[in-house]
């Protein structure tokens, strides 16, 4: 009760924050739903090789691009707010460490989710069909993803020392593994050998699985597989997000 109590005073502080930032809140929601309204028209008349329509195929990795990109950079906040000397002022609280991050995590989660509502109403309006339930489930696998990118990504800002330095690894990072993820375009399109490679990324996992609950699947092996990478990717991350976070480099 005392983690889950922290943990809730540490994410409305964290909420309170974000919403008195009325630019970064407008250029975070602003910023994605741009990207699908001026790229997604280009794709109308390609075949993407999938069934349904290129918005069935494009909002999916638009929303799961949006976990990967917002969850890996939430660090840069608490690196800062580390250099300043407020992390170090809130871990001589009686707040758990724990909920330190868990309670940012959860803000991010919130946040990631409400951005993925806008993506999802402005693909409508473009074109896309989707079942409720299946936006529903896609929902709820950014909301994993965004969680398990959120607590990695404060990891790491715990054990680097500068913003560059920060932004340098999860740019090296990030980049390959949004590529071979399919996000955009599905890996079908790739050459074998490049199909082959990503295979061994799991976000082309959940990519898949969000592209087959659109469409209104909701019980094949795709979608199966999709959760369990998804579960399991979470867990590694949110275990190895807090073991970081614990473990603090001057």
């Amino acid at each position: 009760m005392t983690l889950l109590a922290h943990t809730g005073i540490v994410f409305g502080r964290c909420l309170r924050s974000t919403l008195r930032s009325k630019t970064n809140l407008f250029f975070g929601m602003l910023q994605p739903l741009l990207f699908l309204a001026l790229f997604g028209p280009l794709l109308t008349e390609l075949d993407m090789g999938v069934s349904g329509s290129s918005w069935q195929t494009l909002v999916p990795g638009v929303l799961v691009q949006l976990a990967l990109l917002g969850g890996s950079y939430v660090g840069l906040g608490l690196l800062m707010d580390r250099n300043l000397g407020v992390l170090d002022r809130m871990r001589v609280t009686p707040v758990s460490p724990l909920a330190l991050l868990l309670g940012r995590t959860l803000r991010d989660v919130v946040q990631l989710v409400a951005q993925s509502v806008l993506l999802v109403l402005l693909g409508l309006a473009f074109g896309l069909r989707a079942p409720l339930l299946g936006v529903l489930f896609g929902l709820l696998f950014v909301a994993v993803l965004a969680a398990a990118l959120s607590a990695l990504s404060y990891g790491l800002a715990m054990n680097v020392r500068t913003a560059p330095e920060f932004a340098a690894i999860a740019n090296t990072a990030g980049m390959p593994l949004m590529l071979l993820s399919g996000l955009l375009l599905p890996m079908t399109l790739a050459p074998g050998w490049l199909a082959g490679a990503s295979r061994a990324v799991p976000f082309r996992y959940t990519v898949d699985a969000v592209r087959q609950v659109f469409l209104g699947h909701y019980a094949n092996t795709t979608v199966a597989v999709g959760a369990a990478v998804t579960l399991a990717l979470a867990a590694l991350c949110l275990m190895g997000g807090a073991r970081l976070f614990g473990r603090v480099r001057g």
